[in-house]
């Protein structure tokens, strides 16, 4: 029979042997984390010019050398939504906001399409507000990986979907800046 104290010592050396072989035991990844990117320009217009061009949901195509093409279900009402072109295939998103008085649009990706655009989903917000010479735009945007799983390749990981994110966004702000100062 084994008295009290040979017991407490079994028991934690025990917990201690069992703690040891979890800490040894690798974490695992539980998939991805959203990432953010918020994008601004400066632009020598007057905010309600830059509205004109980006108040209108299916205009993207007019300033965004990205997109060669747009069509849209419903306009400007939060529900519509709106194909975009881009040189290897096209992208669906829906209007999920549309504030003519803040000069404010949003909209997410209803449809994706990981072999033209390493992202699973992104909600996105584009804002005008006055700003010494003119206007400053804000492109914001929440958004996940192309591959949701915990190993995903180099071409569909966060990186891939950063890079792919930032620089639509600055290609399309600096194609909002030349087409609202008339130089597109």
């Amino acid at each position: 029979m084994i008295d009290r104290r040979q017991f407490v010592r079994v028991t934690l050396a025990t917990a201690g042997l069992a703690t040891a072989g979890i800490a040894a035991v690798p974490a695992h990844a539980h998939g991805p984390t959203p990432q953010k990117i918020a994008e601004t320009i400066r632009i020598a217009a007057p905010p309600d010019a830059v509205w004109k061009l980006v108040g209108d949901f299916g205009a993207i195509a007019v300033w965004h050398p990205g997109v060669s093409a747009c069509r849209v279900s419903n306009g400007n009402v939060p529900g519509s939504e709106r194909d975009i072109e881009l040189e290897k295939g096209e992208l669906r998103e829906s209007l999920d906001e549309y504030d003519a008085k803040a000069m404010l649009i949003a909209w997410r990706l209803a449809k994706e399409n990981v072999e033209i655009f390493p992202v699973s989903f992104y909600s996105a917000s584009l804002q005008i507000r006055p700003a010494e010479g003119g206007s400053e735009v804000e492109w914001t945007a929440r958004f996940y990986r192309g591959d949701t799983g915990n190993f995903p390749s180099e071409t569909l990981d966060d990186q891939a979907a950063i890079a792919a994110m930032t620089n639509f966004y600055r290609t399309g702000l600096d194609g909002l800046k030349a087409a609202a100062e008339g130089k597109k």
